[in-house]
């Protein structure tokens, strides 16, 4: 593992996890795979066990990181749309792999 200059970081891993972890970006990330563009509203529905303020966060945390984009539309009511950049579809092979390995160990738990 190597030292990342002046970002605080341990290693690549922690910078990583820093982007995706938590209890919503990963889900987020997930939805906006499947369905490659999703409103505010809609995401709101999707993740239905976030609060207003905590997805507002998120989505500005995934924009920062360069894994999203908001794109806004000037109009009456005001649109905003989310869709996954370049880096953002690049976690999808690692996050699906997370889904399936997650339902895997809900399966064992459920068997015993």
């Amino acid at each position: 593992m190597t030292k990342i200059k002046h970002s605080g970081y341990v290693c690549s891993l922690d910078y990583a996890f820093q982007r995706v972890g938590g209890k919503y970006k990963g889900r987020i990330l997930w939805h906006l795979s499947e369905e490659k563009i999703l409103r505010y509203g809609e995401l709101r529905r999707i993740v239905w066990d976030i609060t207003p303020k905590m997805l507002t966060q998120t989505l500005r945390e995934l924009e920062n990181d360069g894994l999203i984009h908001r794109e806004v539309y000037h109009e009456v009511p005001p649109k905003v749309e989310y869709s996954l950049k370049e880096a953002g579809q690049e976690l999808i092979p690692f996050i699906n792999y997370l889904r399936e390995w997650g339902e895997a160990q809900l399966a064992k738990e459920g068997m015993s």
